[in-house]
């Protein structure tokens, strides 16, 4: 045995505690989904659902897993349907109250699909898109050497790491976002990475077809993964080495999967009529097969290696390094249950019938539904002393905490008359490195092949690539001339992904989660052309959904990226951004805007709840990101609705096109308003009829057109809008305020708009939808003349495009004239 797996080792577990655990597991798994289902009663007809034959199909594995394998430092991904399992196995070791088994998919208890913020017991990864907690295990391995490369981790070196785990569902492989994952792993020599897969080769509506697993198996080999295949228990190894064993074994595992599946619904009487079809006149199984009564040959049959306790444990105990692995478990979907291998079992959910029959076979009396320890071979203190002394359960809650990376209140604006919001971004962060301390050592940034581009260059030279091993730099060598200067090494601090948008998100995830995992604040920072938001979008959704902090600058945005054109153009990304939860979403139009939510966003990247806003706006107006709660609020303090207390990850949509920089100096009126939202680049008169209303990179279009209406509407007030995101939200804040009885509470868009009559008109002005701005006339009720995009771009010159698809100075005029006839009708 290595010194690793000597340090892991653990009083060995007596496997009839563990299968007493296995069969108490499944019980209480079904049970749960029973009880949501049946005993509870439905207030509004909808099906509660749940998946009992999917828990089936992992109870060993995962009682294997908890009760004896599990290290504190391991972080495990569990198969969505899988849940109740996990919430089974977390109530009998003390994380899990019987209340939230009881509520299992009603408000407030235990999750459909496990949650980091949701769910009240120890969940490590968040599932439910499926494939999504597959990959992120792989990219918490890459995290986790990070961290301990650079001595970030409070734990020492000589401790081993952890082993990141997914619990995979076979009809999971079919997500490609699971390969894209796979080869970047390769590419990043990840270690410590396991992948049990619960072969039960069915999907959610029929049976996974043969050949998949014929090639499986070679492809992980091919990425470098050790494979390991568990296919026939304890019982039928013995079967094996009888007379006639090597014909039955060759009989199964030639069978395809649709008809072993068929053959276990059938049970004992199916199977003997089969096999004497098939392999009878074999020497020995004639006998084999007289010696197992229906019941004994149907149990005989079904011992695959992923539901027999002992091979599995076996198993995971001997793998004693760090080489990832795959472990392709045998396992049938709803085993022990009464639809077990049927079809159609996905969504079956035993009726009262069968419960009282799987409940007399269990020998549970009535009154003891949910007791820890009710018809256990077990003695009640004896289980209860091993489950204390089980791995996983000696560290207690596992989540760990980091400190806050002290952040300026400022950064330093770049300096230049005519500058883009793009390269505002690429200096401010190159000056950063350049400056060092605490918050440079903590930032870590990621791109897909698109480093440069998104001018994170500069900072890349200064602070280097991220590898394990240090590898040279062959251009430096040779002496051929080059702007980038990418050393790899385990200091750098940059890691290069390929062009994979789903990786960046998944990667922003794991490494936005390093203070709860593995104790190590990191301030991660992904750069992509923004209209590839859109091919990640499930993984940053996924992201969010479990509070992992990042920031995301997405450049260059929209028809602005002029020549290149086509799909490379974005329409629909303010739009996402303002309905993603868990981010907020900006679009400045000048550097010292830039600079300014930068310094913000690495404090509100760092927040829990614990402390005040210290960033945000001043006074009694709402500021704040997409609505909800998924910081873990339950929605009862509307102060809370906001998450400028809980913090969250930041967007920022920056542009290629250099403007011509205001020059002001940025006073905290001014930062506030910024931050808020945003700000009058030129106040209304009270009472004014006329405002136009720009983001981002048009700003140029909305001054030219306030200076020329200026002249005959002299009030007319112009508002730079750096975040609609923050001002819908402050808005549906403040309402939901004022609904609860705070009748004080006022948004900031409120107050920006009420100088203006309540009839004026607003002209709205963005590179991208146009109802990202569009909203602002249900606040007071003004006229809207929303400007912006709605159809895919084109090659061009932005005067071109700019004319053809209305973001010109024409346009905006046409706009107030349109507003000025209505009112003089």
């Amino acid at each position: 045995m290595t010194t690793a797996a000597a340090k892991r080792e653990t009083k060995p577990a007596k496997i009839d505690t563990l299968r007493a655990l296995e069969t108490k597991v499944l019980w209480l798994s079904a049970w749960m989904i029973h009880n949501a289902n049946h005993l509870r009663p439905s207030r509004d007809g909808l099906k509660v659902g749940g998946h009992q034959a999917s828990c089936a199909s992992l109870v060993t594995v995962m009682t294997a897993l908890y009760f004896d394998i599990l290290t504190p430092r391991d972080r495990i991904a569990v198969k969505p349907h899988a849940s109740p399992v996990f919430h089974a196995i977390q109530y009998l070791l003390g994380n899990q109250t019987l209340d939230q088994i009881k509520d299992f998919r009603k408000f407030g208890g235990a999750q459909s699909y496990p949650s980091r913020t949701k769910d009240s017991d120890d969940v490590d990864f968040s599932t439910g898109s499926v494939g999504l907690g597959v990959a992120m295990t792989s990219f918490a391995a890459l995290v986790q050497d990070y961290v301990r490369l650079k001595g970030f981790a409070p734990a020492p070196n000589d401790t081993p790491p952890g082993r990141m785990i997914a619990l995979v569902g076979d009809a999971e492989l079919d997500e490609g976002n699971v390969y894209e994952a796979m080869l970047e792993g390769w590419k990043h020599d990840v270690r410590n990475v396991w992948w049990i897969i619960d072969y039960n080769r069915q999907s959610l509506d029929t049976v996974v077809t043969d050949r998949l697993f014929g090639r499986i198996d070679e492809l992980f080999q091919t990425m470098g993964w050790r494979v390991v295949t568990l296919k026939y228990g304890e019982r039928l190894e013995a079967a094996f080495r009888r007379s006639g064993g090597d014909g039955l074994r060759a009989w199964i595992d030639d069978c395809p999967n649709s008809l072993y599946s068929a053959l276990v619904y059938k049970g004992g009487a199916g199977w003997r009529e089969r096999l004497l079809r098939d392999i009878g006149k074999t020497p020995g199984i004639a006998e084999l097969l007289a010696a197992h009564d229906d019941a004994a040959l149907a149990t005989l049959m079904t011992n695959l290696a992923g539901n027999d306790i002992t091979t599995i444990r076996d198993a995971l105990r001997a793998i004693d390094d760090d080489r990832p692995t795959c472990i392709i478990a045998y396992t049938i979907k709803g085993i022990g249950l009464p639809f077990a291998g049927h079809k159609d079992n996905h969504a079956g959910i035993m009726n009262p019938d069968q419960m009282a029959t799987f409940k007399r076979d269990n020998g549970v009396a009535d009154g003891e539904e949910w007791d820890r320890y009710a018809n256990l071979e077990v003695d009640p203190s004896d289980l209860e002393a091993f489950l204390d002394s089980s791995p996983f359960a000696v560290a207690g809650h596992r989540r760990m905490t980091a400190d806050k990376v002290p952040t300026p209140m400022t950064l330093p604006t770049p300096s230049g008359d005519n500058l883009s919001t793009q390269d505002g971004f690429g200096r401010i962060l190159a000056e950063i490195a350049r400056g060092g301390g605490e918050l440079a050592d903590r930032i870590v940034t990621t791109s897909p092949d698109v480093t440069v581009s998104t001018n994170l260059g500069g900072w890349v030279n200064r602070r280097g690539v991220f590898g394990r091993e240090p590898r040279a730099d062959t251009f430096r060598e040779e002496d051929v001339v080059s702007a980038q200067r990418w050393l790899v090494s385990p200091e750098g601090q940059h890691i290069e992904l390929g062009i994979a948008e789903n990786n960046l998100f998944i990667l922003l995830a794991a490494l936005g989660l390093s203070h709860s995992l593995f104790g190590a604040r990191l301030l991660p920072i992904g750069t992509l052309y923004d209209p590839f938001i859109q091919r990640g979008l499930d993984a940053l959704n996924y992201a969010c959904y479990q509070d992992a902090r990042f920031m995301v600058v997405a450049t260059p945005s929209g028809i602005t990226l002029a020549p290149e054109g086509g799909a490379h153009q974005s329409i629909a990304t303010p739009l996402i951004g303002m309905a993603q939860d868990g981010i907020a979403a900006f679009e400045p139009a000048y550097v010292d805007e830039v600079a300014t939510i930068m310094a913000w966003a690495f404090d509100y990247m760092q927040r829990d709840g614990s402390g005040g806003d210290s960033g945000g706006d001043s006074g009694g107006d709402f500021g704040g990101d997409s609505g909800g709660d998924s910081g873990g609020d339950s929605g009862g303090d509307d102060s809370a609705w906001l998450r400028d207390r809980q913090g969250g990850s930041v967007y920022l949509r920056l542009s290629t096109r250099p403007l011509a920089q205001p020059g002001r100096d940025m006073g905290q009126p001014l930062r506030d308003g910024i931050i808020a939202g945003g700000y009058w680049l030129e106040a209304p008169a009270v009472g004014a009829e006329i405002a136009i209303v720009y983001s981002g990179a048009v700003a140029s279009e909305a001054i030219e057109a306030h200076r020329q209406i200026k002249e005959d509407l002299p009030g007319a007030g112009l508002l730079a809008v750096t975040s609609a995101d923050r001002l819908n939200a402050g808005w549906h804040a403040a309402e939901r305020g004022r609904q609860a009885g705070h009748a004080s509470d006022r948004s900031h868009i409120e107050t920006l708009l009420e100088p203006l009559s309540p009839d004026a008109a607003l002209i709205t002005i963005i590179d991208g939808h146009p109802l990202t701005l569009a909203w602002m006339g249900a606040v007071f009720g003004h006229r809207v003349h929303p400007l912006g995009v709605e159809h895919f771009g084109q090659s061009g010159d932005l005067p071109d495009l700019y004319k053809h698809y209305r973001l010109d100075v024409d346009a905006i005029l046409d706009a107030v004239a349109s507003a000025c006839l209505r009112e003089s009708r």
